[in-house]
């Protein structure tokens, strides 16, 4: 096992403005950042040294208050693409109609839950609705803390899981600034470039030890809360089945599984329209957020029914505007477009050619130590020395502002922040994929010593 997270809450800092260079911008964005930092306060991240202000999007562009176009490598959120016109109109027809909460009969709700649950693994799963992958990873540390009476979850190094309390207690990447579950136990990813082809068995060595310290200590064995492609830990898609060793284990000893396909699911992988698929994995609860409503609030919270009912028979349940009609027309939306539009396959094809124009660029560029992933989710790890495979951090923050200033869009991830985390809307196309590889190639002769 591990300590908690890095101490430096990587996930939110990353390539975050820091407030100490608002000196340093053009007089129009300091002006707006000035704005920001009266009204919203200090705990708001921005990205770059200087900050984008973005009005418009459509498909896998988005442009700022200049004008300036970019094409955006990492905003899952429109996981379509941004202003998505299935979703615009969809949205629009239902909230001319009607918006109220769960505690009325609306078919469209039913409709939505059944359709959902048929991409799982059997009809045996119950959906319940929420706004935010942080409130279904809230309900879902709930429900599995109920089901086996126990009170201790593994998660992995550098996980985000969302802002709650409950939630962020279990987010070991931000343990810098946030006190841990003491009942947490924290283990290292399957790192699929140290560790190569023994990741899976590393991984599930790695389970088998937490899980004894759990049994030792009488905490109990909660379960696994993990994202199938460990996107924050540095995007370790590995080879299909690579975690399902250390899953099963899990439920041997009682324990349950979480997937957290809050970034890995809706056919962002283009392999299994869920991350936790491409391993043959049949998870107990399954939590999803952004990318289900293209941007409109909207998640959930899927568990098998015998899971969800000792949490359920004990209590109520309700929120607000968790799955109100306007809410629920975006997400059956997105699940008929990806449908319609092929984007599941589109996302191996374009997932596949676009590493492949990577691993051309790597060869040319020692310093990109490994690219790896699947569909339309790359991590291009940074290194100062391909044999040591030591981080280049300072090297990989650089890459990211320089791509920025030659109008591509990405970001960070990793307990190091050296792998450049490049997660584009769904509408991402092999026709972009020139743009990305030219912006890619100018940063890195940008950047180097």
């Amino acid at each position: 096992m591990t300590t908690a997270g890095t101490g430096n809450a990587s996930i939110l800092e990353g390539n975050s403005f820091k407030a100490g260079d608002v000196e340093s911008l053009p007089p129009h964005t300091r002006a707006l950042v000035e704005r920001r930092q009266r009204s919203l306060g200090p705990s708001y991240r921005l990205f770059y040294r200087s900050p984008v202000e973005l009005v418009r999007g459509k498909g896998a562009y988005a442009w700022d208050a200049d004008g300036t176009e970019y094409l955006d490598l990492y905003n899952n959120v429109p996981s379509l693409g941004h202003s998505h016109p299935a979703v615009v109109e969809a949205v629009s027809r239902q909230l001319a109609q009607l918006n109220t909460h769960t505690r009325y009969l609306h078919r469209g709700i039913l409709d939505y839950a059944e359709d959902l649950i048929s991409t799982l693994p059997s009809d045996d799963y119950q959906l319940m609705l929420v706004c935010t992958g942080s409130e279904a990873n809230d309900l879902a540390l709930r429900v599995g803390r109920a089901v086996t009476g126990g009170t201790a979850w593994i998660a992995t190094s550098e996980a985000y899981h969302g802002n709650t309390a409950l939630v962020t207690a279990h987010s070991p990447s931000l343990s810098g600034a946030e006190r841990m579950d003491p009942a947490l136990r924290v283990v290292d990813p399957p790192d699929t470039y140290r560790e190569g082809a023994t990741a899976g068995s590393a991984f599930l060595d790695r389970i088998r030890r937490a899980i004894a310290e759990i049994e030792s200590s009488g905490d109990g064995l909660a379960g696994l809360i993990a994202d199938t492609s460990f996107s924050s830990d540095g995007v370790f898609t590995g080879e299909p089945g690579m975690i399902t060793a250390a899953i099963d284990l899990v439920h041997a000893h009682g324990g349950v599984f979480i997937a957290d396909e809050v970034q890995p699911g809706f056919a962002r992988t283009g392999e299994a329209f869920w991350g936790f698929a491409r391993h043959g994995v049949v998870p107990d609860i399954v939590t999803t957020g952004k990318p289900m409503g293209n941007g409109f609030p909207v998640a959930g919270m899927i568990a098998r029914r015998d899971v969800l009912e000792p949490f359920a028979s004990a209590r109520p349940y309700f929120n607000t505007f968790g799955g109100n009609p306007v809410a629920v027309a975006a997400a059956q939306a997105v699940l008929d477009t990806i449908r319609s539009e092929g984007l599941q396959q589109h996302a191996r094809e374009t997932g596949d050619a676009f590493r492949a124009q990577l691993r051309e660029t790597a060869a040319s560029h020692p310093v990109i130590g490994d690219v790896r992933g699947a569909g339309l989710y790359t991590g291009v790890e940074l290194v100062g020395d391909p044999v040591t495979k030591e981080p280049a951090t300072a090297r990989a923050l650089a890459v990211i502002e320089s791509l920025r200033d030659h109008g591509v869009l990405t970001s960070v991830c990793g307990p190091r922040n050296n792998v450049l985390k490049l997660r584009p809307p769904l509408a991402f196309a092999a026709a972009d994929i020139p743009r990305a590889i030219e912006a890619l190639e100018t940063a890195l002769r940008e950047t180097s010593d």
